[in-house]
């Protein structure tokens, strides 16, 4: 009998392994993400599972144990708790601005306006705290008001006069307690996930990912000039695009590598929104894309770390410039892409980690579950580099029969 230490040693090494194409003792079970399946399964409203850190973290743990995942995989519902205290209006959650049992939405927008480029290139720091602050959190709304330039108080005289007056106003003693406030939600949420974390470890369950990171040209898309407007930006202001890429770049680099300092965990899950073909032809993906994103995979790498880009969308067309990145060092998550193709040009170079449809899980069978899992370990079982999963974690609305099964498949045709 294996002890729980051993165990959580076999599931990192199964990991490793494939990752680094040499072939495991079996295919692995892995989802990168959850949502409101775990929670949704036990009767869970999306209200609860949003507000109640503690119950979403023990859904996901009974989840793992139920469905024999080789790791536990981290809950993407953020916290409402935290929406809350600062008022959010870019994402709207269930319970707060949603209905119970909606899931969580982010929304879109161009939250730095095309006029408002020159602004934010010229000074990041000062615009972020005056006008993105505000648009995004109405709690923070009195940054948007300051009277003069935060550098005029940049004495001992004028801080302990002006600063203090400004301090005391209404409005901005509200945004300061709602800064508190959301510290207090995060030191705590903080806490129960730490114990999560060392739970699952007893138990012999490796965490999928300890930090994350959104690419940089993803960063300025999804945050600061939105779909549309980086979109129009690839033609009417490319020199701009590409500074506020560069602009990103160390952040997310700085941040993501602290964070996997921090948790001790080396796998750094990377989201990417905008890079498939769907989003911008080949020429504008090889221009504004990639660049930014080799370099930072390829410095996660020198690093130590293991990032796991999840490519959603299709990347079939992208597949010959993924071939250029470190060979057996990228744990690749992909939503849609031709596996064959993917075999043949990117087989030596990273594991294949997905890709059993979403549409499969959710109005399936068990056995046409079982059959896409076999054709995936047909096709990748005489190097073993493959990792089973749905398209972008266990979506929401996934039959526990089709999640059951993905393992039944793997203890039937994945064990070499």
């Amino acid at each position: 009998m294996k002890t729980n230490d051993q165990l959580f040693a076999e599931r990192e090494k199964r990991f490793n392994d494939v990752v680094a194409l040499r072939k495991p003792d079996r295919v692995p079970v892995i989802p990168l993400v959850t949502h409101y399946f775990p929670t949704r399964i036990k009767g869970i409203s999306h209200k609860e599972a949003g507000y109640d850190c503690a119950l979403r973290h023990r859904a996901v743990k009974e989840a793992t144990l139920e469905f024999g995942w080789d790791m536990c995989p981290t809950s993407g519902v953020f916290s409402s708790r935290a929406f809350d205290a600062l008022g959010i209006t870019q994402t709207r959650w269930p319970g707060g601005t949603l209905a119970d049992d909606a899931p969580f939405q982010f929304v879109e927008g161009e939250y730095v306006l095309e006029d408002e480029y020159d602004q934010f290139l010229a000074d990041p720091d000062g615009f972020t705290l005056t006008t993105i602050f505000p648009r995004i959190a109405g709690n923070l709304s009195a940054l948007g008001q300051l009277p003069f330039p935060l550098y005029w108080l940049s004495s001992s005289y004028s801080l302990t006069r002006q600063g203090a007056a400004l301090a005391g106003l209404p409005e901005m003693r509200r945004a300061l307690e709602s800064l508190l406030k959301v510290a207090d939600v995060f030191e705590e949420e903080s806490a129960i996930m730490r114990a999560h974390v060392q739970d699952m470890a007893d138990l012999g369950y490796p965490l999928v990912n300890g930090s994350g990171v959104i690419p940089a040209f993803d960063t300025v898309s999804d945050f600061f000039r939105g779909l549309k407007g980086s979109s129009l930006d690839i033609y009417r202001n490319p020199d701009k695009l590409k500074r506020a890429t560069d602009l990103m770049q160390p952040a997310c680099i700085g941040m993501c590598m602290a964070a996997a300092k921090a948790t001790g965990n080396p796998r750094v899950f990377i989201p990417m929104h905008r890079g498939a073909d769907g989003f911008m032809s080949e020429a504008a993906f090889e221009e504004f894309y990639w660049p930014s994103f080799k370099e930072l995979v390829e410095t996660l790498v020198d690093a130590g770390l293991t990032p796991i880009p999840l490519f959603e969308g299709n990347y079939t067309s992208r597949l010959k410039y993924l071939a250029e990145l470190p060979p057996g060092k990228i744990a690749a998550h992909f939503d849609h892409v031709d596996r064959k193709k993917f075999k043949e040009i990117c087989g030596d170079v990273m594991c294949f980690w997905g890709n059993v449809p979403s549409s499969l899980m959710c109005t399936g069978t068990p056995q046409e579950v079982k059959d896409d899992v076999k054709q995936l370990i047909d096709l990748f079982g005489d190097s073993g580099a493959l990792i089973i999963e749905s398209t972008q974690g266990i979506p929401d609305e996934a039959r526990p029969e089709n999640v059951m099964a993905l393992r039944e498949a793997v203890d039937e045709y994945g064990v070499f």
